[in-house]
């Protein structure tokens, strides 16, 4: 069973950093894309940020440039460097693994961030 662990979600003013980290089980997460979702309050889940096995990587117009999705395959990781927050940033962060622009397993906690002066 894949179960995943989300952390280091924070409140951050405006222009602020956060790197979030996913810890994960199993060892499909070794040659698997890995993703990270986010759900903002009254809003679907959506798909923010792509990383496959070999660290290639896709991200959603909205945080293209200020974010940075990588991976760390020894030790069954996936990050999320966020930069320039804004305010609609503000989300639930989720990661998981990526098949065909969906997600596969069922979701973990998730760690809240919020954008806010």
């Amino acid at each position: 069973q894949v179960q995943f662990v989300e952390s280091g979600g924070d409140l951050v003013q405006p222009g602020g950093s956060l790197r979030l980290s996913c810890a994960t089980s199993g060892n499909i997460f070794r040659f698997s894309p890995m993703g990270w979702w986010r759900q903002a309050p009254g809003k679907q889940r959506e798909l923010v940020a792509t990383i496959t096995y070999g660290s290639s990587t896709n991200y959603a117009d909205s945080v293209k440039g200020r974010f940075t999705i990588s991976r760390d395959n020894a030790k069954n990781m996936v990050f999320l460097q966020m930069n320039s927050l804004k305010p609609e940033d503000t989300a639930v962060y989720y990661c998981n693994q990526v098949r065909g622009g969906s997600y596969v397993y069922a979701w973990g906690q998730g760690t809240p961030v919020t954008v806010s002066s």
